[in-house]
């Protein structure tokens, strides 16, 4: 099989430095062929960096008959639009997270995939961690019965960073006419863990607000949501936390699941200790045991984990039968749980899904 020709739209989400940085050493799978970024002097550099042409048009990217495949990264502002221009290219396409922070961006990108019958996923690093992978399956499972309260909590410090919110080529994270908020932002990680675990939640109670500065449209934010299932889950997000150790914790009738180290804030700050354990599980009926650590590691950092999406990307990829990763459908359903999030915060009422319009 001949390496799967690759090109990049835009290196503004950093996360897509880390995907080219694993494949392009896979010549034998990949191939990295050039790359477009509104962003002149970053595309250039990057592009450079990865051994790829760098082209000043997006035309000239997506007209190439040896670029199979793109990986769109630009600012959340501008997914409807590339993912548009690559789906009418025929291109397969991996889009960096959210979907898109409107509804009405979410109902174009869903039309032109459809119109193009091109494949489609977006990058949501969470769904290829061990630990998180190894939760859901105890879930799903049945090893706690019943789930009646989730709690997930997903961080970062990057509001403390001023090099990251001044730097020109980040601070589109911070505005709001390109990304909305710092919840939208991260906490649709956190609300992808929960849809993949506990399905689309059928209402929200939310609190979202600057706390702690006044950097960026939103600082803190948390959710609670309510399933059909009448089980609750909770996500906590916070661009503004140093450290932090208790990741998840999933309690059933049966038993207790908890995650530890699962966030930046979890093992980057303070180094977890050797002895630490990533996921143990607490069995109602073997309480005599107490919690019993799983065979889970913990990372070295969170960029372990982001580092790993390439690999399932590109399997992805190369599999034409392989369903998506996160199909279009499924990364939709975290966008409409975070603004139905800012939705609850904003009226001080409870929110119910599916959202209005």
């Amino acid at each position: 099989m001949a390496p799967i020709g690759v090109g990049v739209l835009s290196f503004a989400h950093g996360h897509v430095n880390a995907y080219c940085s694993q494949m392009k050493s896979w010549n034998d799978e990949v191939k990295l062929i050039a790359a477009w970024d509104a962003n002149e002097t970053r595309g250039a550099r990057q592009a450079e960096a990865f051994g790829m042409d760098y082209r000043a048009d997006v035309a000239d990217v997506l007209s190439d008959p040896e670029i199979e495949a793109v990986f769109i990264a630009s600012e959340t502002s501008e997914h409807a639009r590339l993912v548009e221009a690559a789906a009418a290219a025929g291109k397969t396409i991996v889009l960096q997270k959210p979907l898109a922070f409107r509804i009405e961006d979410c109902d174009r990108i869903e039309a032109a995939v459809e119109s193009a019958g091109v494949r489609f996923t977006v990058a949501y690093q969470m769904r290829h961690d061990p630990a998180n992978q190894k939760m859901r399956e105890l879930v799903l499972g049945g090893e706690i019965g019943r789930v009646g309260l989730l709690r997930r909590r997903h961080c970062i410090p990057v509001l403390f960073n001023e090099g990251f919110y001044s730097n020109p080529e980040t601070q589109w994270h911070v505005q709001a006419d390109k990304n909305f908020g710092m919840f939208m932002d991260d906490a649709c990680h956190a609300a992808d863990f929960i849809y993949w675990i506990m399905g689309m939640p059928t209402s929200v109670m939310a609190e979202i607000d600057n706390v702690l500065t006044d950097i960026a449209p939103d600082d803190t934010g948390v959710a609670l949501y309510r399933h059909d299932s009448g089980a609750m889950s909770i996500l906590t997000n916070a661009s503004v936390t140093h450290a932090g150790v208790n990741t998840t914790e999933i309690y059933g009738d049966e038993g207790v699941i908890i995650q530890d180290y699962g966030d930046g804030p979890s093992n980057g700050a303070v180094k977890p200790p050797e002895d630490a354990v990533g996921v143990k599980i607490f069995k109602a009926s073997e309480s005599g045991k107490g919690f019993q650590p799983l065979d889970v590691p913990v990372p070295e950092g969170h960029g372990e984990r982001i580092h790993g999406v390439a690999r399932p990307m590109v399997d992805w990829l190369k599999d034409d039968n392989a369903p998506p990763p996160c199909p279009l459908r499924e990364a939709r359903c975290s966008v409409e749980m975070c603004l139905g999030a800012y939705a609850s915060a904003e009226s001080g009422s409870r929110v119910a899904f599916p959202l209005a319009g």
